[in-house]
């Protein structure tokens, strides 16, 4: 039934337009009675249930950063079946993001491009909905991924971390730091080892004892991709998420009129699925088995997420494919994995 509906309404639609109505129908799965009704029909099998980070997921598959920004639709995400929600990316301060036109499909490849630019409503919004969240049972657990405000000058970045960090780490089941997306001025540069080093030492401090990841762009050399992961592992992180959006435009069937016509912004989706594999078994290559490496970039189906697993992912995160293939995609996930 979704594939025709996405054929004949939300294909036609404006693709932001039709995210934000999909999340009104969200946010409603998660409450009662229509989550009692949902969990009921989504909740993920007994034996998915997953330890990492010192935590328990219900299943290894779980919402990359993007899907919710403002910690809106995490009860609704649970409902369906998510064994984890990483909300974000979150800013210090609040931000528009970049114009609209800013998200577009490109439906022949499965794929996505984003500029979106780190639109929401600030650390403080969202500490204020993180504080409501942790007071139910029962809940998902919830990441929190932060960037760098716009407005801040990259010199100034690691003090802008740390005021996310110091508002929402004593709120979130572990944190993430953004320095990979392509779509804020300067920030791809904050994975530069020596520029990277003291960032996460500072954001490090300010999380206290809450999980604290890094995450990754694909388009790193891979000794680059290594380095990052051995300094993550040397300041005393708790793992690496791999990858971001990519600004690669090869090997995609979209008619190139299209894809020129889209602009810049971070590729998502099925075309990212070789190299972000191909990164996770990188990372993997050089971290202790203690080490946890979340698996993020065009992942469809069970099987996908099976080869992450079995490559070295701890964890493995999707967003993309939830446009393409509707609500019921993490049962479909978590089905295909009970039958293995």
């Amino acid at each position: 039934m979704y594939p025709l509906l996405f054929r004949t309404v939300l294909a036609r639609m404006d693709p932001e337009s039709a995210h934000h109505m999909a999340m009104v129908v969200i946010r409603l799965l998660g409450v009662p009675p229509f989550s009692w009704v949902t969990r009921a029909l989504t909740r993920p099998a007994p034996e998915l249930k997953t330890t990492a980070l010192g935590l328990e997921f219900e299943s290894p598959f779980g919402v990359a950063a993007g899907f919710d920004k403002d910690v809106r639709a995490a009860k609704g995400l649970h409902a369906l079946g998510f064994g984890h929600i990483e909300v974000g990316t979150i800013t210090a301060i609040p931000q528009s993001g970049n114009p609209r036109p800013r998200l577009f499909r490109l439906i022949p490849d499965r794929a996505v491009i984003n500029r979106m630019g780190f639109n929401n409503h600030g650390a403080e919004a969202a500490a204020i909905r993180l504080r409501k969240l942790r007071r139910r049972s029962g809940r998902a657990v919830i990441g929190v991924n932060i960037g760098k405000s716009r407005v801040v000058d990259v010199a100034d970045a690691a003090a802008d971390y740390v005021r996310s960090a110091a508002l929402l780490a004593p709120l979130a089941d572990y944190l993430v730091v953004n320095v990979s997306s392509p779509n804020t001025p300067g920030l791809r540069g904050l994975q530069a080892v020596a520029t990277l080093r003291p960032l996460l030492e500072a954001v490090r401090d300010a999380a206290g004892a809450t999980p604290l990841l890094v995450k990754i762009a694909p388009d790193l050399p891979d000794d680059e991709v290594e380095e990052i992961a051995r300094l993550a592992v040397d300041l005393g992180l708790s793992g690496l998420i791999a990858t971001n959006t990519t600004i690669s435009r090869q090997g995609l069937h979209t008619d190139p009129v299209i894809v020129e016509a889209a602009g810049d912004g971070g590729l998502s989706g099925s075309p990212l699925k070789g190299r972000a594999l191909e990164v996770l078994r990188l990372v993997r290559g050089v971290v202790p088995a203690e080490f946890v490496v979340i698996s993020a970039g065009g992942v469809e189906t069970a099987a996908d997420v099976r080869v992450r697993l079995d490559a070295g992912a701890d964890l493995v995160q999707g967003y993309t494919a939830f446009l393409y293939r509707g609500p019921l995609w993490g049962r479909q996930i978590n089905r295909g994995l009970a039958r293995r």
